[in-house]
């Protein structure tokens, strides 16, 4: 089928022949969509259809936060790309390439140069490119390319699997006439790791000048929530430094895609400039976007047949489809109780292999009732999907209890987030083939013999059932319930009734959850409008609604001081000689 994708066809949907055979585009817009096919149909397509047991996407991998990388494919393509919407300025830039130059571009030569520039530029172009190909494709290039002008876009389809062999950046900008080209290969793209790390920590108040402990407390913390911001878990070179050289495009204001390929994600990750007109809140980040292949699964019987009848298979067999997910950037908080929480969906869009028309109305990856499936799979000992277990070992199943409490440890902690948000009625769903497996007495023997396996799940599930709570006084502090709102009365009832329940659940203890408790508690108990009309006032003058609002205040603080102390305790037990 890769043969036929896009632009192989007649004018179809979306997309022309002529628009795919001769591209001039001048925009970053214009040039992302064909981007989009070509690298789609030689990148991920071409790939699928040569190579035997081609690893597909799961579509978990495409939820945030993402995981680290199980296995590298040496036999799949991988590259990285950046784009300008301007010309390079090449003694300007702050990256280092070999530059390409279009025809023409030489017609006027400085005689004062120290070196000689050949005036035939379609000769220098393919000797320059030939140089940083490995030796054994070089007879297969000049046969290809020798006579062409290989900075031309028209020729950028063809020269795309030799670009595939390059191991650093290609650059496309625009040239004489303002049309993007290939002007530069092998471009080594800044890293300033270090820096960024530190700048970064110290703005989200995780780090603080000086403090080596707080600093190697919260390192990784810090270096996790800025990488999954441009749509990376912790990895490659390749992926890190793309991800880096666009946060530095994106502060020098310039307008720019960054593109990457790995070889073990099998995902293109595009990071892009937001559009000029864009509100001022959206322009902190880059636009992030991942496409791949992606098995949708096979629960999804409704979907199934849509995308059958209307032909969107990659494999029908398989069920492949190639999937586009775009991304939003939340800012950090230590208010949140989701304060690991840097990126989430925005939109999943399915493209069809042949026509290229896009779907956005489907919802593949973050299907709730998949996932309670997948989680009843887990307890049954049906789930056949390798789990990485803290980064220290592959579970292929889970035949036995010990695989299951693994691999039902890093769901929990994958899906966390995601069951923290659910309606009462999918959580319910949760809590019961939880309870069902970790309550079970037929289980008691073989939980005994993994202790502490099991006692690591229970403590991610009590972690997650106090997240809840811990939601929904995020939202009471705002007076909202159920995304209703509510009286202070209302308000105060319900969070001195979570509180009072959370008192006698923190056996199981999570200092961050506490601290979101006292820092939501403190923002209520110093509302200004509570105290002035209600708290700070002879009691006598109040009505029975205000005594009521009154006595519930007192009530939480009582209850926040509880908490403290609590947590005064756990701390000074935790830093006591000898303690674990």
């Amino acid at each position: 089928m890769w043969e036929k994708a896009f632009c192989d066809l007649p004018e179809q949907g979306e997309i022309s022949r002529e628009t795919c055979m001769k591209p001039e585009m001048r925009t970053l817009e214009d040039l992302k969509r064909y981007l989009d096919l070509v690298h789609i149909k030689y990148c991920l397509l071409k790939p699928y259809f040569e190579v035997e047991d081609y690893p597909l996407v799961g579509a978990r991998e495409l939820l945030p936060s993402f995981e680290v990388d199980l296995y590298e494919y040496k036999n799949l393509p991988g590259f990285s790309m950046v784009a300008f919407e301007r010309p390079l300025n090449s003694f300007q830039e702050v990256f280092q390439y070999d530059a390409l130059n279009a025809p023409g571009e030489w017609e006027t030569l400085n005689e004062d140069l120290s070196c000689a520039i050949e005036e035939n530029a379609t000769a220098t172009n393919v000797r320059t490119f030939q140089s940083r190909l490995p030796k054994r494709r070089h007879t297969d290039f000049l046969k290809d390319f020798d006579a062409k002008n290989i900075s031309a876009m028209e020729n950028y389809a063809e020269l795309l699997p030799y670009l595939l062999e390059l191991e650093r950046a290609h650059i496309l900008a625009h040239d004489g006439a303002g049309a993007f080209a290939l002007q530069g290969i092998y471009a080594s793209l800044p890293s300033n790791l270090d820096s960024e790390l530190k700048q970064f920590g110290l703005k989200i108040g995780k780090f603080r000048p000086g403090n080596n402990l707080m600093y190697e407390c919260n390192r990784l913390f810090v270096y996790q929530f800025m990488m999954e911001l441009y749509g990376f878990p912790i990895v490659s070179e390749r992926r890190t430094s793309s991800a880096m050289f666009a946060i530095r495009l994106l502060r020098r204001g310039e307008r720019f895609i960054v593109r990457v390929l790995g070889q073990s994600d099998r995902t293109i990750t595009t990071l892009m400039s937001p559009p000029e007109d864009a509100p001022r809140r959206l322009k902190k980040y880059p636009r992030v976007e991942k496409m791949a292949l992606v098995q949708v699964n096979e629960n999804q019987l409704d979907t199934i047949e849509f995308l059958k009848d209307h032909g969107f298979f990659v494999d029908l067999d398989k069920l492949v489809v190639i999937l586009r997910v775009t991304y939003q950037q939340h800012e950090y908080s230590p208010k949140n109780v989701r304060e690991d929480r840097a990126l989430s969906v925005l939109r999943q869009e399915v493209i069809h292999p042949l026509t290229g028309r896009v779907l956005d109305n489907l919802n593949i990856i973050q299907n709730v009732h998949n996932m309670i499936l997948r989680l009843n799979d887990i307890v049954r000992g049906e789930y056949r999907i390798p789990v990485n277990y803290k980064r220290t070992e592959i579970i292929t199943d889970t035949a036995t209890h010990e695989n299951r409490l693994k691999a039902l440890y890093m769901w929990l902690s994958k899906h966390m987030h995601r069951i923290v948000d659910y309606s009462d009625e999918y959580y319910s769903q949760v809590v019961r083939v939880l309870d069902g497996y970790l309550l079970s007495p037929d289980n008691y023997e073989v939980f005994n013999e993994h202790y502490e396996l099991h006692k690591e799940v229970w403590s991610r599930y009590g972690q997650i059932q106090q997240a809840r709570k811990v939601r929904i006084l995020e939202d009471l502090r705002y007076r909202k319930y159920k995304g209703e709102p509510i009286s202070y009365l209302r308000m105060l009832e319900l969070m001195t009734e979570i509180l009072g329940e959370l008192k006698f659940e923190i056996v199981n203890y999570f200092d961050k959850l506490v601290v979101k408790v006292l820092i939501i508690g403190n923002d209520v108990s110093s509302d200004p409008y509570l105290r002035r009309k209600y708290v700070d006032v002879n009691k006598d003058t109040l009505s029975p609604y205000g005594l009521e609002i009154r006595k519930l205040y007192h009530r939480l603080v009582t209850l926040l001081e509880e908490f403290r102390s609590i947590r005064k305790s756990r701390m000074s037990g935790s830093s006591a000689p000898g303690a674990n």
